[in-house]
């Protein structure tokens, strides 16, 4: 039979209070404290959650959401997630949205009525609307890797903006004037990055055909079937700025099927350094991102929101993206 309060209450001599003051998080005399925990290990005691969330109004447990569990990306920021908030003792609760935003908005309902302490969100949505009945629920709701553009929340990711604009200037650096962009005008850090190289080219002087702006739903399938036409073209691009890393994966394919290469036939910047770069030769110049520094604030934003509710303004942190070198840029001055 389990163990109970009751147990280590008759293990220690210190009453139920005492206990359960130490159980729920409260401060207890050290040698009080030393009595409990000895107790605990030599019962194997365990700690009734649901009984302790009705106590302390805590759940201990994160919600997690994503526009798409199947993206490499995503992925990878889940797994930086998990690992922070286990070190700050709760667990997680995924909801993958598949890019939809009524199950964006059905996934927050369902996260709302499990009670959870806080969301953490990578959305769908351009809007923040959907995020209101988490606001009147007084649930703390952190944003990473893309913000909404009609609501503050707190937000945790890269001046994605600046990340194009740079690796942009890195073509026209390399006396590039045919350069086109394969990115997202759905998402918020596709629009952000379009703008950035808009502006970079806008900048240099550059024209901007239409028929270089292959624009779409950031995705493998985004990559490879634009990336096609690109090279179909009778004036096909010099350089070719990618906009994530799926739309990366793609593009390579379709570079590699082509029968080209790089930067022979063709130059290419992609976006977000996962694997790319210990798989495929020669190795492609990417923007990286931060992310187990993103994803770590944004555990810690989360955790003193939850700790410390109130009315403070919501908070941006936008972290640089490097620029990580590789062979994929041919200089036209030759």
């Amino acid at each position: 039979m389990p163990a109970t309060i009751r147990d280590i209450r008759n293990r220690t001599g210190l009453s139920l209070a005492t206990i359960s003051k130490y159980l729920n998080g409260g401060n207890v005399l050290p040698k009080n404290k030393e009595l409990i925990e000895e107790a605990i290990a030599e019962l194997h005691y365990e700690v009734n959650e649901i009984a302790r969330g009705l106590v302390t109004n805590q759940t201990k447990i994160v919600g997690v959401m994503v526009y798409d569990i199947e993206s490499f990306f995503a992925g990878s920021m889940l797994h930086y997630i998990g690992h922070e908030l286990r070190k700050q003792g709760y667990g997680t609760l995924i909801c993958d949205s598949y890019n939809n935003e009524e199950v964006e908005e059905q996934n927050l309902k369902f996260l709302l009525g499990k009670k959870v302490d806080g969301i953490l969100i990578l959305p769908v949505s351009l809007s923040g609307s959907f995020m209101e009945q988490a606001r009147s629920a007084d649930v703390p709701v952190v944003l990473i890797d893309r913000a909404v553009k009609d609501m503050e929340f707190d937000f945790v990711g890269i001046d994605n903006h600046m990340a194009a604009f740079r690796a942009v200037n890195l073509l026209i650096e390399n006396h590039h004037r045919r350069i086109a962009v394969i990115a997202s005008d759905v998402e918020y850090s596709g629009i952000e990055r379009l703008a950035g190289y808009l502006h970079a080219m806008e900048a240099a002087g550059l024209e901007i055909l239409p028929c270089y702006k292959r624009l779409g739903r950031h995705s493998f399938e985004l990559g490879y079937e634009q990336m096609k036409e690109l090279l179909a073209l009778s004036e096909r691009p010099t350089a070719v700025f990618l906009g994530n890393y799926e739309t990366t994966l793609g593009a390579i394919m379709a570079v590699n099927e082509a029968g080209l290469s790089w930067p022979e036939d063709l130059s290419i910047v992609g976006f977000d350094d996962l694997i790319v770069s210990r798989v495929v030769r020669p190795k492609i110049w990417m923007v990286v991102q931060p992310m187990e520094a993103i994803c770590t604030k944004a555990v810690e934003l989360l955790m003193n929101r939850i700790r410390h509710k109130g009315e403070e303004p919501a908070v941006k942190i936008n972290y640089g993206a490097i620029i990580r070198e590789g062979d994929s840029i041919r200089s036209l001055a030759e």
